[in-house]
C-alpha cells in the first residue's frame, strides 16, 4: 500500500498507457475505455494523491468506507465521480444513491425496488449496471447469465432503473477471455453499451473484449493492508 503522490502518479499513467495500448491492438479507440481506480481499503491520502494527479473516476466497495472518505475529498474536487463495485445491501439502497454517481452490482429485485424508490425520494438517478455472475459461481453476488435478460427488462420497465451497462468479476483461475466474451454478448443482446470489466490481472484482456470500464485498484495503490 503506498500513499507516496508520485508513485502514485507514476502508476496511474503506466496502467492508462496500458489501456490505451490494448485498446489500439484491438482496434478501438485508444480512449475507448476509461480507469476506475479502486481506492477500497485505501486511504484518503492515497484517493487524494490520484487525485492530485488529475485522475477523477474513483471505485469503492462499501458504503460506510465512502461515507467516510468522499465527502470531503469531493468538497476540495467536485468533479471527483465514485462508483459503487461491492455489494449494496438493501437498508444502504438510500445511501448509496446519495453517495456514487453509478452503482455497479446490481442483482436482485428487491435492491432493484429499493433503489428505484430511494431515486424518487432524493431526486437523483445514478447510472445503474447489472452484474452478471458469469462463472455461477454460489458464493459470489450476481445474478445467472441464463435470467440476465429478464432481470436487466424487469429493471428498465418496472423499475425504471437507468441501466447503461453490465459489470462481472470472473471466477479465479479460469480464463478470463470467456466470461468477458458472455458479458459482451449479453450486454449487445440488450442493447447496452457500457461493460465494466476487468482488474488488475486481466484488464488488458477485457479491453480487448469491449470494456468500456476497468476497475484496477493494486496495480495503483499498491495490496492492501501491506
Amino acid at each position: 500500500m503506498t500513499t507516496d503522490p508520485a508513485a502514485i502518479a507514476r502508476n496511474l499513467q503506466a496502467v492508462k498507457e496500458t489501456i490505451a495500448a490494448a485498446a489500439l491492438r484491438a482496434g478501438r479507440a485508444a480512449d475507448a475505455a476509461a480507469l476506475i481506480a479502486v481506492s477500497k481499503d485505501h486511504p484518503a491520502a492515497a484517493a487524494e494523491a490520484a487525485l492530485v494527479a488529475g485522475h477523477r473516476l474513483f471505485g469503492e466497495n462499501r458504503v460506510q468506507e465512502a461515507e467516510a472518505k468522499w465527502p470531503a475529498l469531493r468538497d476540495r474536487y467536485a468533479d471527483a465521480r465514485v462508483h459503487m463495485i461491492g455489494p449494496v445491501q438493501t437498508n444502504k439502497a438510500q445511501e448509496a444513491v446519495r453517495l456514487f454517481d453509478a452503482i455497479e452490482t446490481i442483482d436482485r429485485p428487491r435492491l432493484a425496488a429499493a433503489l428505484a424508490r430511494h431515486m424518487d425520494a432524493v431526486g437523483r438517478r445514478p447510472h445503474c449496471f447489472i452484474q452478471v455472475n458469469t462463472g455461477e459461481e454460489p458464493q459470489k453476488a450476481g445474478v445467472p447469465p441464463r435470467e440476465a435478460d429478464a432481470f436487466i427488462k424487469a429493471c428498465v420497465a418496472e423499475y425504471q432503473l437507468p441501466i447503461v451497462g453490465l459489470m462481472c468479476v470472473p471466477p479465479m483461475g479460469e480464463e478470463p477471455a470467456l466470461h468477458f466474451a458472455l458479458l459482451r454478448e449479453i450486454a449487445r443482446r440488450n442493447g447496452l453499451d457500457a461493460l465494466s470489466m476487468g482488474m488488475s490481472g486481466d484488464y488488458e484482456v477485457a479491453v480487448q473484449f469491449g470494456a468500456t470500464l476497468v476497475r484496477v485498484g493494486t496495480a495503483i495503490f499498491g495490496a492492501r493492508g501491506l
